[in-house]
């Protein structure tokens, strides 16, 4: 599975951002895709993931409420919708897939999960 992430940008606070993960390969091995972020001089933290078929969603506590993870089936693309930015949001934004079944809720938040990763697309919030 290849992933291509794309959308990021400069934006003020308050504003809006979505961006894209573009899947190639085989997509139909992935039971989830998830959205990371890694901050200057921060660790990657998760942020969202969204699970294949029954499309269950889990969020980061920073960006609940925030935040939309959706995906499109037809065009093999995940997107995460960015509300209400804040200069904390600002950050290297990954997506991934993830080739393991889990059920247990959150249980995608754990980034071993992911064997698949995209380049990163960055996201600038000014204050």
């Amino acid at each position: 599975v290849q992933l291509q992430a794309s959308g990021g940008g400069l934006v003020q606070a308050g504003g809006s951002l979505s961006l894209s993960c573009a899947a190639s390969g085989r997509t139909g091995s992935s039971y989830a895709e998830g959205w990371y972020r890694q901050a200057p001089g921060k660790e990657r933290e998760f942020v969202a993931y969204i699970t294949r078929s029954s499309d269950v969603t889990y969020y980061a506590d920073s960006v609940k409420g925030r935040f939309t993870i959706s995906r499109d089936y037809a065009k093999n693309t995940v997107f995460l919708r960015m509300n209400s930015l804040k200069p904390e949001d600002t950050a290297v934004y990954y997506c991934a897939a993830a080739p393991l079944y889990c059920a247990t809720v959150g249980c995608y938040s754990q980034d071993f999960l992911y064997d698949y990763w995209g380049q990163g697309t960055e996201v600038t919030v000014s204050s």
